[in-house]
């Protein structure tokens, strides 16, 4: 007798034998045992995952000579007949082969009116249903629409979106869904111990990866991998046969990036080279590891899913977990998918996937900015991405310095002693508050404001600044006056501010509930227009410095402010250059 492959062998034969596809099996037990037959099916799913195989089983189970019944007996000649392809009313046609319009109206349409010869139904199966001609589907409407009452139609595709609107209304439509690699790798384990074949863990679980959802695939790959090994196959022999990347090497390839060892990467991808793999199948599989390790550091508790963490893998990916950040993953997994269409088209593949790893291990020196401002606002050491080394501790910056980069600064006038004081022309009172309150809009963002309200007015627009940051920052501290008058709050804005009056009117409903929860009463938000601000007088030449008055700056305070590691860290990360540094 002809060998008989395994996907065939094995092939099911009851609803119940129909892996990872529960949702349609049981809907087609319920409608037969209810007798709620329709007269068309679309079967429509991935290759390999059971479409065609479930519509043989629901011809045998409408033509079972104990039926119509959800478990047809398989042992009368109509299920016999149906299993093996040869039944005269289950009519099979492949539409690849029979596309045109003259073979639908000879094959289907000419023999709808005959009844079946044996059979309780007359079922048309055709298979690559999409593949059929506009001209077709459009012949098959009325038939599929309103068929005799002994005719079941069963139409298979890979492309549901090929398929007209007008023969979807028509029908039942089933999805079938890829098959988990779990499932997969249990049924391999139930095939290969009934035929007495010894296969370890580690290369069930590579059939079940590569077969990629689809059952059929991995079962013609053990029929591949059983004529190489024979009887007792190791996972060195499905990645021999398949062409598969070694789990090991990969493992290897991420813990020299952790540990950055850089010249180790070239010899790595030297290795996967003289092994034949496929470089854009390497950066695939690394992907599929950094997804995994994602997984893994997101919901510890997968450390127990065959999917994402195989029992041959688990102890590796366990102590990979902590050595990544979340954020590294994610840019690792970038990288590789960039690589891997870089190689397509690349003349030198192996430099493209060095290349790529090596960026892999700068990449793990980036700090998250969040993590960059609250260093910079703690004084702390910032730390590197990724779980690198630290950087070492250093003297916490004074916080009565600051730094501006990028552009430069205006030196503030040196302080005025009492002795040198009577040299210098007073100001007029008004140009003194024209000047100030500019100053103090630039240095602490905060709206010029008369003294009325007191503690109660500052207390409640520091509230402001720490609730909304950016509101107060671009409306709040823009405002020309902030005056707080009994149980009302005012502020001016200048006439070309019109906008900024707008978005405060927009949240006063919060202003106001804010400032009466902190003055215990109800207080009131006005917004209002001011005049436009004169501009500032010519200010009064200032005496030159004799020996009461205080040097400026030197260069040994930038010097200073320049080795402190959280500018450093700053500067790692913006392009900027300090051109000043000033006392504030």
């Amino acid at each position: 007798m002809a060998y008989q492959v395994i996907a065939r062998k094995w092939r099911p034969q009851k609803f119940d034998d129909v892996v990872g596809q529960r949702g349609v099996t049981q809907t087609l037990r319920n409608a037969i045992s209810s007798d709620r037959i329709a007269q068309a099916y679309v079967f429509a799913g991935p290759r390999g995952v059971g479409k065609t195989t479930t519509a043989r089983i629901l011809a045998r189970a409408l033509n079972c000579v104990g039926g119509p019944t959800p478990e047809p007996c398989g042992k009368c000649d109509a299920c016999l007949e149906i299993a093996e392809g040869r039944d005269i009313d289950v009519l099979e046609l492949d539409a690849a082969t029979h596309t045109g319009i003259d073979n639908v109206r000879e094959v289907i349409i000419a023999g709808l009116a005959m009844a079946p010869v044996r059979d309780r139904y007359k079922m048309f199966l055709i298979d690559e249903f999409h593949q059929l001609s506009k001209h077709s589907f459009n012949a098959l409407l009325k038939s599929i629409e309103e068929p005799p009452p002994h005719v079941v139609f069963m139409m298979v595709t890979t492309e549901l979106a090929k398929i007209p609107d007008t023969i979807l209304s028509r029908s039942q439509i089933f999805e079938f869904r890829t098959i988990g690699a779990a499932a997969i790798a249990d049924q391999v384990h139930t095939i290969t111990k009934a035929e007495k074949i010894t296969i370890d863990d580690g290369a069930v679980g590579l059939l079940a990866r590569a077969a990629d959802g689809s059952m059929r695939d991995a079962l013609s790959a053990l029929d591949q991998v059983i004529a190489f090994a024979g009887e007792q196959i190791a996972a060195d022999d499905v990645s021999t046969v398949l062409g598969l990347v070694g789990r090991d090497l990969l493992f290897d390839a991420i813990e020299a990036v952790a540990d950055e060892r850089a010249s180790d990467l070239f010899e790595l991808a030297g290795r996967f080279v003289e092994a034949g793999y496929d470089l854009r199948l390497v950066c695939r599989e690394l992907s599929r590891v950094c997804r995994d390790l994602l997984v893994l550091a997101i919901d510890s508790s997968r450390f127990d899913d065959a999917e994402v963490a195989p029992e041959g893998d688990r102890d590796r990916l366990r102590a990979l977990v902590p050595r990544f950040s979340r954020e590294d993953l994610m840019r690792a997994f970038d990288v590789l998918s960039r690589a891997d269409v870089e190689i397509r088209n690349a003349s030198q593949p192996r430099y493209h996937l060095e290349m790529a790893l090596l960026r892999w291990v700068h990449l793990r020196h980036l700090v998250p900015l969040a993590d960059l401002i609250d260093g910079l606002e703690s004084g702390a050491p910032v730390g590197r991405a990724g779980g690198g080394p630290a950087a070492p501790p250093q003297r916490r910056p004074s916080p009565a310095r600051s730094v501006k980069a990028k552009t430069p600064t205006r030196k503030a006038a040196p302080p005025v002693t009492a002795a040198a004081a009577p040299q210098a022309s007073p100001a007029p009172p008004a140009a003194a508050r024209a000047e100030s309150a500019p100053a103090n809009r630039s240095a602490t963002a905060a709206p010029a404001s008369d003294d009325d309200g007191g503690d109660l007015k500052r207390a409640w627009l520091a509230e402001v600044q720490r609730a909304k940051k950016f509101f107060y920052g671009t409306v709040v501290a823009q405002a020309q006056r902030v005056v707080m008058d009994g149980d009302r709050i005012t502020f001016t804005f200048a006439p070309n501010h019109r906008t900024l009056q707008t978005q405060l009117e927009q949240n006063r409903p919060w202003l106001e509930k804010t400032a009466s929860e902190l003055a215990e009463r109800k207080i009131q938000v006005i917004a209002e227009q001011g005049t436009a601000e004169a501009p500032p007088p010519t200010p009064t030449p200032t005496p030159a410095p004799d020996a009461t008055t205080p040097a400026p700056a030197d260069e040994s305070l930038k010097a200073e402010a320049m080795d402190d590691a959280a500018v450093q860290a700053m500067l790692d990360v913006f392009p900027a250059e300090i051109r000043g540094v000033e006392e504030v």
